[in-house]
C-alpha cells in the first residue's frame, strides 16, 4: 500500500510539474513570436463592463499592451510626467512593484493619438526588459529589481509622433526598432549583461513603428523588420543583412507574421492611392496673405500633424515643404505581401509568392490563423485572404463598428477580437464569413492589443486593466 500511494504521489506530483510547465504565457507584444494566436485557449466570447468581469482596476495613461508571465502582467505608463514599469499581480490586477525609468528629457509625442510610454514589455520568465524611446533599455527581475539598463539618446520620430516599436527576446538578446529620423538602427542587446551585441544600420529608412519579428529562414534565424519603403532581413547571430524587398508604404506601423512557410507584410499608408490637396487648396486658409500657412492658421486636424509637414521646423509650412511631403508619399506601395524563404541579396523581383491592395491596414498588424490572413482596416472593415493563394475570402465586410482602429487582431479557439480605438472589442468566427457573436463597449479609448493567457482575455484600457473569464 505504501509503495502504491508513492507511485500515485508521484504521478500526481508529474502531472502537476507538466501542467506547470504548460502554462501559457503571453511574452511580448502579441504574445508567442508575435503571432497574435492562443488557439489552445478558451476566452470568452460574452464580456464587457460587469459581463464574465473577473476584475478592472485603474491604471495610468499609457498605450503598451499586457505582457504576461505566470502571475504576473507587466505594462508601462507615463505618469505625472515620469516613465514607469508596472508589475501587476494577474490574480486581481494589484500592483506589486513599479519603477521609475530615469529619463532626463521626454522624446516628443503626438498628445492624442502618441504616447511616450507606448512599448510593451517582453520578459523571457525570469527578466522583465522595457523599453523607452526617452531614455532606452531597462532590464528588471521579477520583483521589481533593476539588473541593467542601457542609455540611449532621445528619438526624433517624423512629424514629432512618438515611438511605437516595442522589444522582443529571442536567441539570448533584446532586439530594438530604432527607426527615426536620424541615427535609425536595429540593435541586439545581451539579455543578461545589457551589452550591445550588434547594430545593423538603417539610417536611409528614417522613421518606423513596428515590432521585429523572428523568422526561421532555411536554417538560418533571421530578424525582420520592415520601414520606409523596404523591409530587410538580418541574421540573429551577426546582424549582418541577408535580402531586403522593396515595395514597402511610406509610414510603417505594422509587423509582419510568419507561418505556413511564408512571411506576411501588410501595410498602409497615405500616398498615390489617397490624393492630398494641393498647396493652392490649404492656402484657402492664409488669413494674412504671405503665401504660406501658419500653424496658428491651419485647422485643428493639420495643427496636431503640422510637424509632418513643416521641415525647418519654424511653424510655417511653404509651398517647399509640402511638395517635399507629397513627394515623399510618392514612393511608398501599399500591399499585402505573402514572402517565400530562402532569399538573398536584392529579393523584390524573385520571392515574393502573392500580392493583394485591398482592405489594408495602416496600424494593426496582420493576422495569420488557421491558414488565413485577416486584415484589420480604419472604418471597421475587415478582409481574409487564403494564405497560401493569396485568393481573397472576403474583401471589406463592415463588422458595425466604426471608427479607427490601433489595436492588433488576436485570435483563439476559432474567434477573432478586433479592438476599435472607440472602445468597441468585436469578437468575430475565423471562416468564411466574418460573423459578429460577441461585442463589448468600454466606453473608454483603446488602442492596446488583448492578450489572452489561461483562458481570460486582459484588456487595456485608456485608464483601466480588466481580465475576463468564464
Amino acid at each position: 500500500m505504501t509503495r502504491h500511494l508513492a507511485i500515485a504521489f508521484g504521478l500526481c506530483a508529474a502531472l502537476s510539474a507538466c501542467t506547470a510547465a504548460a502554462t501559457p504565457q503571453w511574452p511580448q507584444f502579441r504574445g508567442p513570436g508575435g503571432a497574435g494566436v492562443a488557439d489552445d485557449q478558451s476566452p470568452p466570447i460574452h464580456f464587457g463592463p460587469g459581463s464574465n468581469q473577473l476584475w478592472k482596476v485603474p491604471l495610468p495613461p499609457g498605450a503598451s499592451s499586457p505582457c504576461v508571465w505566470d502571475g504576473y502582467i507587466f505594462l508601462t505608463a507615463f505618469n505625472d510626467g515620469k516613465l514607469e514599469t508596472l508589475g501587476l499581480d494577474r490574480k486581481d490586477g494589484g500592483i506589486r512593484w513599479r519603477q521609475t525609468a530615469p529619463a532626463r528629457e521626454i522624446e516628443k509625442f503626438h498628445r492624442t493619438e502618441g504616447s511616450p510610454a507606448s512599448a510593451t514589455p517582453a520578459t523571457d520568465g525570469k527578466s522583465v526588459v522595457s523599453y523607452f524611446g526617452s531614455c532606452g533599455l531597462i532590464s528588471y527581475d521579477f520583483a521589481g529589481k533593476e539588473q541593467w539598463r542601457l542609455e540611449l539618446p532621445v528619438t526624433q520620430q517624423a512629424g514629432d509622433f512618438g515611438s511605437g516599436a516595442s522589444p522582443i527576446i529571442a536567441g539570448g538578446l533584446v532586439l530594438m526598432n530604432r527607426d527615426q529620423m536620424q541615427g535609425a538602427e536595429l540593435i541586439a542587446v545581451d539579455l543578461q549583461s545589457g551589452k550591445v551585441q550588434w547594430r545593423a544600420n538603417r539610417a536611409e529608412l528614417g522613421s518606423s513603428y513596428g515590432t521585429p519579428v523572428v523568422w526561421e529562414n532555411g536554417g538560418v534565424t533571421e530578424v525582420i523588420l520592415p520601414g520606409f519603403t523596404q523591409m530587410r532581413a538580418y541574421d540573429l547571430k551577426s546582424g549582418q543583412e541577408v535580402w531586403r524587398l522593396r515595395g514597402l508604404p511610406t509610414a510603417v506601423c505594422t509587423t509582419p507574421v510568419a507561418g505556413n512557410g511564408l512571411l506576411f507584410f501588410a501595410g498602409w499608408s497615405p500616398g498615390k492611392e489617397s490624393p492630398m490637396p494641393s498647396f493652392d487648396t490649404l492656402l484657402q486658409a492664409d488669413q494674412n496673405g504671405d503665401g504660406v500657412l501658419a500653424r496658428s492658421e491651419a485647422n485643428e486636424m493639420m495643427q496636431s500633424f503640422f510637424a509632418s509637414f513643416d521641415a525647418d521646423r519654424d511653424d510655417k509650412l511653404t509651398r517647399a515643404e509640402w511638395q517635399g511631403f507629397l513627394d515623399v508619399l510618392s514612393r511608398g506601395e501599399n500591399s499585402l505581401l505573402a514572402i517565400k524563404p530562402g532569399g538573398k541579396g536584392d529579393i523584390t523581383e524573385t520571392h515574393v509568392a502573392w500580392k493583394q491592395t485591398r482592405g489594408l491596414p495602416y496600424v494593426p498588424s496582420p493576422l495569420l490563423y488557421r491558414d488565413k490572413v485577416y486584415l484589420v482596416k480604419d472604418g471597421g472593415l475587415v478582409s481574409c485572404f487564403n494564405s497560401r493563394s493569396g485568393e481573397p475570402i472576403y474583401e471589406q465586410e463592415r463588422i458595425g463598428a466604426i471608427g479607427n482602429y490601433y489595436a492588433s487582431p488576436v485570435a483563439a479557439n476559432g474567434r477573432i477580437y478586433v479592438a476599435s480605438v472607440n472602445g468597441v472589442l468585436s469578437v468575430l468566427d475565423a471562416g468564411e464569413k466574418p460573423n459578429v457573436v460577441g461585442r463589448a463597449d468600454f466606453r473608454e479609448r483603446l488602442s492596446a492589443t488583448p492578450a489572452i493567457v489561461d483562458n481570460k482575455l486582459y484588456i487595456r484600457t485608456a485608464d483601466h486593466l480588466w481580465a475576463f473569464g468564464k
